[in-house]
């Protein structure tokens, strides 16, 4: 299947690989989810001391699933002193982010895994798909930022945080198989900026939000994104079909029973973000 085809088909993101099955944002949850057949691999990125770019929805070891070096389990007081980007990425792999699973999804599959490099995870999927000859997919890639953090657990700046991203995005994927979200809309301006510049090739970048407005949304951003993403709870057709005359996609987030997965597909939208990517390909129309 074409880059192009693949953006017009009904896109099935796997959510942090597929989280509700495998220990999420590992290596192991992405080839998983390829197996499944998703479109597209969501995952999350954060810093590290030494600048490397870690798949990681947390910029902190998270307690709920973490393990430190020595088997022991991350509690939440430690979670503030667990910063990953005061971590070199030498110390951040020694934490195992799967051997305990996760209480919230009794079906994620209990392994010894850990945080991969982003350079390291593209390179998994791509030598995976390959081998497997599975067809080729996007990734939605989230800069995990919000600005009380900056400086903190992440890049004192916007143009720190996502040049370290793009760079490594750049080197082995091409632009078109790349979507770039976040909740922090000072980053979309910015890439946004860098594709006017000529300083950055065009990615699709979508706006993540919560439950806010469509226009509000928009004036906010200042321009029209590739991809509005909301919190699916939050979601009616008006807003959808708002989106669709401004030429913009719809792809909701986190959509993970079945019936609602039929509910959000009717409502018009372009795909759905799922940690149980599977579930979507159970339904029968």
């Amino acid at each position: 299947m074409t880059t192009s085809a693949l953006a017009q088909k009904f896109d099935i993101e796997g959510h942090r690989g597929c989280r509700g099955l495998m220990p999420e944002n590992t290596i192991p949850a992405f080839k998983k989810a390829l197996d499944l057949g998703v479109t597209t691999l969501e995952l999350d990125v954060c810093i590290s001391k030494d600048g490397q770019v870690v798949v990681s929805h947390e910029p902190y070891m998270n307690a709920i699933f973490c393990s430190k070096p020595d088997g022991s389990a991350v509690t939440k007081a430690d979670e503030k002193s667990l910063n990953l980007y005061k971590m070199l990425y030498s110390e951040i792999k020694k934490y195992d982010s799967g051997i305990r699973g996760n209480i919230l999804f009794p079906e994620q599959q209990k392994l010894a895994t850990f945080k991969p490099l982003l350079r390291d995870m593209l390179k998994a999927c791509e030598d995976y798909i390959k081998l497997k000859k599975l067809p080729k997919v996007q990734y939605n890639i989230e800069i995990k930022s919000e600005e009380q953090a900056y400086g903190i657990s992440q890049p004192a700046t916007v143009k720190e945080f996502s040049d370290l991203v793009y760079q490594e995005i750049i080197r082995q994927i091409s632009a078109e198989r790349i979507i770039l979200q976040s909740f922090d809309f000072n980053i979309l301006k910015y890439w946004h900026l860098q594709f006017k510049e000529g300083t950055y090739k065009k990615v699709r970048l979508s706006a993540l939000v919560e439950d806010e407005m469509v226009d509000s949304s928009l004036e906010k951003l200042g321009f029209n994104p590739d991809i509005f993403s909301p919190y699916y709870k939050h979601l009616i057709k008006r807003r959808v079909d708002m989106c669709h005359d401004k030429g913009i996609k719809v792809v909701p987030w986190t959509v993970n029973e079945i019936v609602t997965m039929k509910e959000i597909k009717a409502l018009g939208v372009d795909g759905l973000i799922s940690d149980y990517p599977n579930r979507f390909f159970e339904i029968k129309e």
